[in-house]
């Protein structure tokens, strides 16, 4: 990319580089307690759909596009939220397959009922008219209030850091990078602690 689209000249014709003043990079992703503290804040205050949002999107690993464009359908089989899913991924147009967390498919049902949503309809409607479901942007605005209700900087936080969240608890854990492609089974308890979890530091957990 040339200097030029990457640079603007200020007030006094000083070139300013595009990134002064933000922070760049991989973000980083969320830690076992930081999950946990944002879980319980969404219960708390009985936010269902960014609740079923969060935990889908730590589950899924999805991109932003890819989670908020889900259908009801896609997660739903029956009449309960099914153990995995199988979508097409806008970006690669490659099907990807995900394990949906006990704790998450309470999550989605609880607020699939509550919005009284049917099986074509987009899983995370929006709320404002123009759009049929929730935008990126508007995703992306969520996830920092998400990290700023428990005292991090949202600046440094994104919508990637949730699809980098559960690979990198499982790697940790694990030192196995097959492990992390695999959606094994084993992981899921693992990655959904009761309320009584208490970190372990023999077991090095978070």
């Amino acid at each position: 990319m040339h200097a030029a689209t990457n640079t603007a000249p200020n007030a006094d014709g000083r070139v300013v580089p595009w990134n002064k003043g933000k922070l760049i990079g991989q973000k980083p992703p969320l830690k076992l307690k930081e999950i946990w503290a944002i879980r319980i804040r969404l219960q708390l205050d009985h936010r269902a759909r960014e609740l079923a949002l969060f935990n889908l999107a730590i589950d899924s690993k999805l991109r932003g596009c890819d989670l908020v464009g889900l259908h009801v359908r896609d997660v739903f089989q029956g009449s309960h939220v099914a153990p995995r899913a199988i979508v097409m991924q806008k970006k690669t147009q490659r099907p990807v397959q995900f394990e949906i967390t006990e704790q998450t498919r309470d999550a989605v049902g609880a607020w699939i009922a509550a919005a009284r949503l049917k099986p074509e309809q987009f899983l995370f409607p929006s709320r404002v008219s123009e759009s049929p479901h929730l935008s990126t942007r508007q995703y992306s605005r969520i996830v920092g209030s998400w990290v700023e209700c428990i005292g991090l900087d949202p600046a440094a936080y994104g919508t990637h850091s949730l699809r980098r969240t559960k690979a990198t608890l499982i790697y940790r854990r694990t030192r196995n990078l097959r492990a992390v492609q695999l959606p094994a089974r084993a992981h899921e308890a693992r990655l959904s602690p009761g309320p009584d979890y208490v970190p372990s530091r023999r077991s090095g957990r978070i």
